[in-house]
């Protein structure tokens, strides 16, 4: 993990965009491995450095958040996993709509109800009879989701 991060610093450094990336990939990868060996594994360097079931449980919540954020945007890698994300955001949404205010038998509820997600996911449309408080979760996670986009893109264009 370390060695891969010295690498992609020196073709940071070099100005090799696709090292870069690569370097990066196996970086997260061997970071996953790291992580997931810190709370699994029974070897000794892994056993002296997280004794304890708390330093086990900390480490267990590390990998979690890791997988997490790895999901949701690829930790800063990923712009398809982003946008995968956002869609599962508004289908989910969609189906609530259905589900509390919609005909679940009918197929033109779920389109229409997906149409009316996409629209307040991205703020276009604020509905009277939607709570303040769930018009206030799917703000935050635009924003979230927005500021993950422009996190990736920076990273994208400060390496080349």
């Amino acid at each position: 993990m370390r060695f891969a991060r010295s690498l992609r610093t020196n073709f940071q450094q070099l100005g090799d965009a696709d090292a870069v990336n690569k370097a990066m990939r196996v970086e997260l990868t061997a970071t996953e491995i790291h992580l997931k060996k810190a709370w699994q594994s029974n070897e000794s360097y892994y056993r002296s450095h997280h004794p304890g079931v708390l330093s086990r449980t900390l480490a267990f919540l590390e990998w979690l958040k890791f997988k997490i954020l790895d999901f949701i945007w690829g930790n800063g890698e990923n712009l398809f996993r982003l946008v995968r994300f956002v869609l599962i955001v508004i289908v989910s949404m969609a189906l609530g709509d259905v589900a509390f205010d919609g005909d679940p038998a009918r197929v033109g509820s779920y389109v229409a109800s997906f149409i009316k997600s996409f629209a307040i996911f991205f703020g276009t449309l604020i509905p009277d009879d939607y709570g303040k408080a769930y018009l206030a979760v799917i703000t935050c996670f635009r924003l979230v989701a927005v500021g993950f986009f422009l996190s990736i893109i920076i990273k994208k264009f400060s390496r080349r």
